[in-house]
């Protein structure tokens, strides 16, 4: 890109960057109490909710990672699409209503503290073993969103990866921390337009690219090699079941198990918000998958294997060759977007882990619920601070470190969630050997050569699984008269 047309990119992304804040700073002049903080004291809509929870879903992974990785591994790489399509489906339809009923029965905020109630029992060890996984697994995938900042911006303007990553990190720690949960849903719902709009602009632009070019599309994959023109990776037997079984495993970890998404579903009101939810989430993921993926495709078309150093960097090597200054200015913002919407939720997470569930619960720490939300800020920058420094000292590769993170929280809390809806003779024992299974099989396994035969996503998933269901009947729950869930906040 020439100059000017950097300088035009460069003035609407500081626009939209400012944008974001300034949502922050509207949030940050109201008096939010801690339900307001953590949760958005149910004063949300659905739909908006459901634009949260969809731009929250699809972070730097779908931008740079999944349309990377489909660039590379060709019409194959629908599956790892498809499994996360009918989680979405399955969550929102089979899951959500759940957890918005529970919410209310049981006045809770996250979801360590709803797992946490459910066995009285067991209430400090889960909080305090939820806690460290969350902490732990969330700072690599805050990390991993920040590094997607500092490599998006490099790829247009040469900006110095640390400067990029650390400016943006900054103004997203700043609004996330100054308007907690309410300012962190609409940012995500503005975000979730951008991003939109960019899978509906970038799949026709390179289409029609390939048409004046006059390219084939199959001719083109089919040049490639390695299957990439095949659906099933022109694999066949064992290679391709596992193949098959590692994609369609992203699908496990929208069982619930992912904090920063069933919050979303924790927020809803009623029934007719949660029915608009579902509406939103459908037809939003339909237009964002189908539209990562032709463009993926299309710009394996376009652009042979090699000539791009970085796969993950394809979609904005993509718009700014294809698009006017002006929209590829849009699209780089909805592709911040995604990074920033998931990145901010995560902090969240991460706050609400230390504030609510062990500061206030497991600490026991009588505090109003204003001295909380200061707590809850101070510990968003901290935790803020060090996604940086590990972003900037890891140089991760974005697929893999969202990889790991799905696997150690959301295949682990996924079964978590599902034994407590689905199975009763569940006990509280049977749910501290699942979490402990479940950070400790997701590192072993992400390390372990097993790793490239079955993706540690799956093997977390029905390792978990299993230790549950064995561990809860050798060690049935103890009938308690009642649990005491009121809140210690005054």
């Amino acid at each position: 890109m020439n100059f000017t047309a950097s300088t035009i990119v460069f003035v609407e992304i500081i626009l939209y960057l400012l944008l974001m804040l300034g949502v922050g700073i509207y949030f940050s002049r109201k008096k939010l109490d801690h339900a307001d903080f953590f949760l958005g004291g149910n004063k949300l809509p659905g739909w908006a909710l459901a634009f949260s929870e969809r731009a929250t879903g699809e972070s730097a992974y779908m931008f740079l990672g999944a349309v990377g990785f489909i660039y590379v591994t060709g019409l194959s790489g629908i599956w790892i699409l498809s499994g996360m399509f009918f989680g979405i489906i399955a969550s929102w339809f089979f899951l959500a209503k759940r957890f918005m009923k529970e919410t209310k029965k049981h006045q809770v905020y996250t979801l360590t503290d709803y797992i946490a109630v459910k066995f009285p029992n067991h209430s400090n060890i889960i909080r305090w073993l939820s806690a460290i996984i969350m902490v732990t697994f969330f700072t690599c995938y805050l990390a991993a969103q920040f590094s997607g900042v500092g490599k998006t911006l490099y790829s247009f303007s040469g900006l110095d990866i640390t400067i990029g990553t650390t400016a943006i990190a900054l103004i997203i720690i700043a609004y996330a921390c100054m308007g907690g949960f309410m300012s962190v849903v609409w940012t995500d719902t503005i975000q979730s337009f951008l991003m939109v709009a960019a899978f509906i602009i970038v799949p026709i632009a390179g289409y029609f690219e390939i048409q004046q070019a006059d390219l084939s599309i199959s001719s083109s994959l089919s040049s490639m090699g390695n299957g990439t023109d095949s659906w099933i990776g022109g694999l066949t037997g064992l290679a391709l079941g596992a193949m098959l079984f590692t994609n369609i495993s992203w699908f496990f970890g929208w069982l619930g198990g992912q904090p920063q998404l069933s919050s979303r579903f924790m927020a809803l009101k009623d029934e007719k918000d949660l029915r608009t939810g579902q509406i939103v989430a459908v037809v939003w993921t339909l237009i964002v998958y189908v539209g990562a993926f032709l463009s993926a495709i299309f710009a394996s078309v376009i652009y042979q294997q090699g000539t791009i150093e970085d796969a993950e960097m394809i979609l904005p090597h993509m718009v700014f060759d294809l698009l006017p200054p002006w929209i590829a200015g849009i699209i780089l913002a909805g592709i911040l977007a995604a990074i920033m919407s998931t990145a901010s939720s995560q902090l969240l997470v991460i706050t609400t882990s230390v504030s609510e569930d062990i500061v206030h619960k497991a600490m026991g720490m009588e505090i109003t619920s204003r001295t909380l939300v200061k707590i809850s800020r101070i510990i968003t920058i901290l935790a803020g601070l060090i996604g940086i420094v590990v972003s900037l000292a890891s140089g991760s590769i974005i697929y893999s470190m969202v990889s790991f993170a799905w696997a150690g929280v959301g295949n682990t809390f996924s079964v978590v969630i599902l034994l407590i809806f689905f199975w009763k003779k569940t006990s509280g024992t049977g749910i501290v050997a699942t979490i402990i299974t479940g950070f400790f099989s997701a590192i072993l396994w992400s390390i372990s050569p097993l790793e490239a035969i079955i993706s540690a996503k799956a093997a977390t998933f029905f390792i978990c699984l299993i230790v549950g269901i064995v561990v809860s009947l050798l060690y049935p729950e103890k009938k308690v008269h009642s649990a005491n869930t009121a809140s210690l906040v005054k």
